[in-house]
């Protein structure tokens, strides 16, 4: 049995999220285990470093699979890859050691969401970010984000009640922008449903004055998910890196 690693980019528009789903063969792992399986001449189970919703994308979405024996060279960058849709691509494959599970044995992920407060949508990025136009203040916002970093409960920064633990550590919450567009970086050991989104809505009702930058703080006294701010759009979010030991 050998165990590999896999770095995978996706668009994830025309997908109902990363899990597999018993009503749906449009998932994006359902659909990476069919092409693998398919080439690898059996069945197989992909674990991904966790789940993204539908519409969100992905640049280095990681996961795990355990093959028979040792692939082929040019296995997964061209055999799989070439009958994998247009919009998801293996970037790296990597042999690890037996044991290896992408999401049991990440400690760290980033992810980055877009924004674009322009009068009328980019043309050429309409799908990979949020159109929200109104003029957000960027100071305010990052005083914000600063109410969210290190370690907390974040109930009140999740849409799922029954999570095990919601105590994450949030290293940093960067917010930068350049004309009509915002980008939000998050780095930090995990994130919860919808957390990702959760923030990036808090962050923006803060940045319109619709809420006040302190106030971001309050979820985290309360775990009172009523206390945060509006979900943002899925199209607006990247998973860009997962970080292992």
């Amino acid at each position: 049995m050998r165990t590999y690693k896999l770095t995978i980019a996706y668009d994830g528009t025309g997908y109902q999220g990363w899990q597999r789903q018993a009503s749906t063969e449009n998932t994006i792992q359902g659909i990476l285990e069919r092409c693998i399986s398919e080439k690898a001449g059996y069945a197989v189970e992909v674990d991904g470093s966790g789940r993204t919703d539908g519409g969100v994308h992905a640049r280095g979405q990681t996961a795990s699979v355990v093959l028979r024996g040792l692939a082929e060279d040019g296995f997964f960058l061209k055999q799989v890859n070439g009958i994998l849709p247009p919009d998801i691509r293996i970037l790296e494959a990597a042999l690890v050691k037996n044991g290896f599970h992408a999401r049991k044995s990440a400690v760290g992920k980033v992810y980055e969401y877009y924004i674009d407060t322009g009068e009328r949508p980019d043309v050429f990025t309409r799908r990979y970010c949020f159109h929200y136009p109104r003029k957000l203040d960027l100071s305010a916002m990052r005083t914000a984000a600063g109410c969210l970093i290190g370690t907390h409960e974040f109930a009140g920064y999740t849409d799922k009640k029954e999570e095990k633990s919601t105590k994450r550590t949030i290293y940093a919450i960067i917010v930068s922008g350049q004309g009509s567009r915002v980008k939000i970086r998050y780095e930090g050991t995990g994130f919860l449903y919808h957390m990702v989104r959760i923030l990036t809505g808090t962050l923006i009702e803060a940045g319109t004055g619709e809420r006040s930058p302190e106030s971001a703080a309050d979820a985290l006294r309360t775990l009172d998910r009523r206390q945060s701010g509006f979900l943002a759009p899925a199209q607006g979010l990247f998973l860009q890196e997962v970080h292992y030991r």
